[in-house]
Parts: structure tokens; sequence; C-alpha cells
């Protein structure tokens, strides 16, 4: 069994079709990430359907920041507040930094994740974090996020879509995040990802297809679904020189232990 940790629904999905596939193909239970007005209620309205299937997180992701959004970040904030206590909400997020597109909202972008992290600690929830191109900032933040966390310590939060290197893989498991792996481990030119993939703790490894991009090998070119899942744990498997039994029992563990969530 596969717990598919990041995936994203929106109005109009064909979220039966995609369900049965994905269950068809051992993933048993997959995560609805918010990260805008959108996002949020297409996670929280499939988690609250299908419970035994979906859960939820809610947040407002960098885009938000990106677009002249931000101006009020405690607004922002308090719309948040007030869906962590829906039905399946599991984390806050997911929210964090992206310089590629959007190097000129730094500041804004860096007020909304700290805020929100902010907010998790307050909730006792788990972040999940993106970071492109912020790698250095995004640390410095989490490490200021662990020290202020007072709950249990494997309770952090996520690395999510991880593509730093070993050297960033091994950061983010000293400050106690997870770290986890989506379809561009399996891409051709991905080998600085598949050794940073190579050593992460098995106690701290995670895998996502965030559904819909990021087609994993061999489905490049096509929507991404939960269904492919277990192609990325077999590259996993290939790279730690493990069985893919292995990776679906650690990274189904990890998942339930972090989000609080059970596979059946």
């Amino acid at each position: 069994m596969f717990i598919d940790t990041h995936m994203h629904v929106a109005p109009g999905d064909d979220v039966a079709g995609l369900t049965a596939r994905a269950v068809a193909a051992g993933v048993n239970r997959m995560v609805a990430v918010g990260g805008s007005d959108s996002m949020n209620r297409a996670a929280l309205d499939v988690a609250a359907s299908q419970p035994d299937l979906f859960s939820a997180t809610v947040a407002f992701d960098r885009h938000v920041a990106e677009t002249g959004g931000a101006g009020d970040v405690q607004a922002l904030v308090e719309r948040v507040r007030t869906m962590l206590n829906s039905p399946g909400v599991v984390a806050v997020g997911e929210t964090g930094l992206d310089y590629h597109y959007s190097p000129e909202t730094a500041t804004e972008q860096k007020a909304l994740f700290g805020a929100q992290l902010d907010l998790a600690q307050e909730a006792g929830l788990p972040v999940v974090v993106h970071s492109r191109e912020a790698e250095a900032v995004t640390l410095s933040m989490l490490r200021a996020h662990r020290r202020a966390w007072s709950h249990e310590y494997d309770r952090l939060g996520i690395l999510h879509c991880f593509t730093g290197n070993a050297d960033m893989a091994k950061e983010l498991v000293s400050i106690g995040l997870f770290v986890s792996f989506s379809g561009i481990v399996t891409f051709r030119n991905a080998d600085s990802l598949r050794e940073a993939a190579s050593v992460v703790p098995d106690e701290w490894l995670l895998i996502e297809t965030d559904t819909p991009y990021l087609a994993p090998v061999p489905h490049r070119g096509k929507p991404n679904e939960p269904a492919y899942l277990p192609d990325v744990a077999k590259c996993l498997a290939d790279v730690r020189g493990v069985s893919l039994v292995h990776i679906a029992e650690v990274t189904t563990s990890n998942a339930e232990r972090l989000l609080g969530i059970q596979c059946k």
C-alpha cells in the first residue's frame, strides 16, 4: 500500500476515475493539498466526501504573494485558521518560497510563509513546504520554526517535491523535516536528485505525485495522477538497493506518523 502525500484536485476533475485507478495501483490514501482559495476548497470537499481515501491540507502558497494578494497577511492567516478544524485537515500547506519566477516578491513571500509557520506551531500541525531557488532562506526559516516548535519532534513537516542535492537533504533531516520525492526523481537528467534520494534515512522518506504535474517515467507528457506513485517508489527502491515493498512500508509508516492518518 502507498500514500500519495501531495496531490491536487480541481473543480471538474474526474475524481471517481482518478480514485479508482489509484486504488487499483495500491494507493489507498491521498493527501489533497491546498494553496489558494480554490485549491483549499477542492481539498476540503474531497476530504469531506471521501474520508476513507482523502485527507486535506490548507494554506496560501507563494503564488498569492507573487500576484500581489498578500497585502494583509494576517487576514489570510485568519482564513486558514477557520479551515483547520474542517474534516480531514492534517497539515498547513502548501506554503513556502519560490524565487525562480518572482524573486521581486521575496519580502512578501517570506512574510506569508513565516506567518503560516507560526500558525502551524499554534495549531500543532505539520507544514507542507515548497522551496525553489530559495534554499538558504527556506532553511533559515525552518530552523527558526524548529526552535519555536513545542510539539512532537517528528511532526514538524515536509519539504515536498524535493529537487535539491544530497547536502540539502541532509540539512533538512538534521532539522527534522521529512523529504518527499516526486516523479522528478525518475527523470533522465536527475542524477544529483537520485544521489540525494540515496542518503535520506528511511525514517524521513516520503513519496508523492504532485498531481497533475510531473508525471514520472514512463508516463512523461501525460497528466500525472496518484496511480503513477508506484513508479516513483520503484525508482527509489532501485536507487537505495531495497525492495519496492520496503519503500511502500517505510513511506506509508512515515506518512501515517507525520500526518496522523491511516492507510487501510
